[in-house]
C-alpha cells in the first residue's frame, strides 16, 4: 500500500514505515497463552488447591509426599561390594554463555548452583571424612574456586560467590580436567580420585588433544562423570564409559538434582586398585576455651577453641581435615563411624500392597488403640475404605448443615493429623512395617532399620 505524503506529494512505500503491532494485549501473549513477562516464571501458587473447608493443609501434605516418593523411587545401590569411604572429588562448573539459556528457572546457571549447594551439603553428610575442590570454567580456561579440603563452608561460599559473575566465552573441559586432575594428584592412593563435571555447552574450546588428557586420566585412576544441561556430547560419553564414570542429561531441575546426588553415595572400588592399606590417622583434643587466643594453622585466625593435633600439638578450626604441619589426617569418632554405612547398606524396603493387607502377620504390626500404626513414628495407618467412610460422613454432615460440616471437617484435620495414608513398607529382615517418612529417613539418615537392632 502507498501512501501520499501531504506536505510533498511524493508516493511512500511500505518498506518506508515501520510496522507496528497494532493486534492489542493478544500480540504479546506466548505459545501457552500467557504473557511473555509471565513464561519466566513458575506460578507455584497453582498447584495449591483448597479442600471443602477451605484448607490447604491437605494439598501441602499432598505435595510432600510425592516428594518423598520421588526420593524413595531413586535407585540405592543395597549390594554388598567394596567401596572406598575417603575419597577426594573435584567438581567442575561451566559458566559459558550457554549456562544463560533460561530453559531451566531462573536459567541453567543458578539452578546449577543451587543443586550444587545442596550436593556439597549432601556429599559431607553422608561422605564426612572425604574432600571436595570447586573449578570453574569460561573464556577457554580454568580457574579453581576452592582447594581440596573437607570443608564444605568454604565450597558452598566459592558456588553461591558465582552466582552474579558474568557468563563469558566457551568452556575449555580440557583445561578443566588438566587442571582437577593437578589437584587430585597430590591427594593419597588410598582414596578414590573422582571428577564430576556439570555442563551446559555443546562446544569446548581445547589447546590440544583431549586423547592425551583421556589417557593420563586413566594412568591416574581418576573416575570423571558428567551432567550435562543440554544434550548427549559422544565425546563426553567416551570419557565417562572410558574412566568408569556416568554420563546424565537432566530434563528439570528435579532430574538435575537426582543426577548430582547419584554421585554421593562411594562408588565401587575397581579391581585392580582393591588393595587393603593400613592408615594412620589422628583423634585430636578439642580445645577448651582459653582466656588467650591463639591462631589455628589452617587460616590462620585468632580463636579461643578449635582441635590439637595429636603429633605436633597445632591448632585446627574444624573437623575433618589434614593437619597443615604434620599431614597428619584428623577425624573424629562420629566421623568414622558414619562413614562405614556405605559398606553396610540397609536393605530396601518392600511395598505393602492394599489387597495384600488383610492377609498380613498381625505380630509385625504394632497396635495402639486397636488401629495399626508405623513401627518407626506410630502414625495411625489410613486404607482406602476407612478415607471413602470418612468422605460419605462428612457429605452426610455437609447435607444436614453448614456448621455440622466445618465440625466434621476440623475433626477430620485434627484426626489427619495424627494418621499416614502415604502407604506401607515392610523391612524383608524383621517384617515390621514403617511409614513412608520413616522409610525415607532410615534409608537416607539412620541407615539402620529400628525393628532390627
Amino acid at each position: 500500500m502507498a501512501v501520499k505524503n501531504s506536505s510533498s506529494g511524493d508516493a511512500v512505500d511500505d518498506d518506508d514505515y515501520i510496522d507496528i503491532d497494532d493486534t492489542g494485549p493478544e500480540g504479546l501473549k506466548g505459545a501457552d497463552g500467557g504473557y511473555a513477562w509471565e513464561e519466566e516464571y513458575k506460578r507455584s501458587w497453582d498447584a495449591i488447591q483448597e479442600d471443602d473447608s477451605g484448607s490447604i493443609q491437605s494439598a501441602v501434605k499432598h505435595m510432600s509426599e510425592q516428594q518423598l516418593r520421588r526420593k524413595r523411587q531413586r535407585p540405592r545401590d543395597t549390594s554388598a561390594i567394596q567401596r572406598g569411604i575417603i575419597r577426594h572429588v573435584a567438581v567442575v562448573v561451566d559458566q559459558s554463555d550457554s549456562m544463560g539459556i533460561k530453559d531451566m528457572h531462573p536459567s541453567r546457571i543458578h539452578a546449577a548452583l543451587a543443586e550444587l549447594q545442596a550436593f556439597v551439603g549432601e556429599f559431607f553428610d553422608q561422605n564426612p571424612i572425604s574432600q571436595l575442590a570447586v573449578i570453574a570454567t569460561k573464556d577457554g580456561l580454568a580457574e579453581k574456586l576452592s582447594d581440596l579440603s573437607g570443608n564444605p563452608g568454604d565450597h558452598v561460599a566459592a558456588l553461591a560467590d558465582r552466582r552474579n559473575r558474568d557468563l563469558a566465552g566457551d568452556p575449555s573441559v580440557q583445561n578443566a580436567l588438566e587442571l582437577a586432575m593437578h589437584t587430585l594428584r597430590r591427594a593419597p592412593a588410598h582414596g578414590a580420585r573422582e571428577i564430576v563435571c556439570v555442563l551446559g555447552s555443546l562446544t569446548t574450546c581445547d589447546p590440544g588433544d583431549i586423547e592425551r588428557t583421556l589417557d593420563a586420566l586413566k594412568r591416574c585412576g581418576v573416575r570423571v562423570s558428567i551432567v550435562h544441561l543440554a544434550a548427549e556430547v559422544h565425546v563426553y560419553r567416551r570419557i565417562c564409559r572410558e574412566t568408569q564414570g556416568l554420563y546424565s542429561v537432566p530434563e528439570s531441575e528435579h532430574s538435575l538434582r537426582d543426577a548430582l546426588f547419584d554421585h554421593v553415595a562411594p562408588p565401587p572400588v575397581v579391581s585392580a586398585r582393591s588393595t587393603a592399606d593400613m592408615i594412620q590417622m589422628g583423634f585430636p583434643i578439642k580445645a577448651s576455651y582459653a582466656p588467650v587466643p591463639t591462631p589455628c594453622v589452617c587460616h590462620h585466625v585468632l580463636s579461643f577453641s578449635g582441635y590439637i593435633c595429636p603429633r605436633c600439638r597445632s591448632k585446627v578450626c574444624t573437623l575433618p581435615t589434614d593437619c597443615d604441619v604434620c599431614g597428619l589426617p584428623l577425624v573424629s569418632a562420629p566421623h568414622l563411624a558414619r562413614s562405614y554405612h556405605h559398606m553396610f547398606p540397609e536393605e530396601n524396603y518392600e511395598e505393602v500392597k492394599e489387597h495384600g493387607r488383610e492377609e498380613e502377620d498381625e505380630s509385625s504390626l504394632v497396635v495402639e488403640s486397636g488401629v495399626p500404626a508405623c513401627y518407626g513414628c506410630g502414625a495411625h495407618w489410613i486404607d482406602s475404605a476407612a478415607i471413602q467412610q470418612h468422605q460419605q460422613e462428612r457429605q452426610v454432615h455437609r447435607e444436614e448443615g453448614p456448621m455440622a460440616s466445618v465440625s466434621a471437617a476440623s475433626a477430620a484435620a485434627a484426626a489427619s493429623a495424627s494418621a499416614s495414608a502415604s502407604g506401607r513398607f515392610r523391612c524383608p529382615r524383621c517384617k515390621h512395617q514403617f511409614c513412608l517418612d520413616c522409610d525415607v529417613f532410615v534409608h537416607d539418615t539412620l541407615h539402620n532399620c529400628p525393628g532390627c537392632v
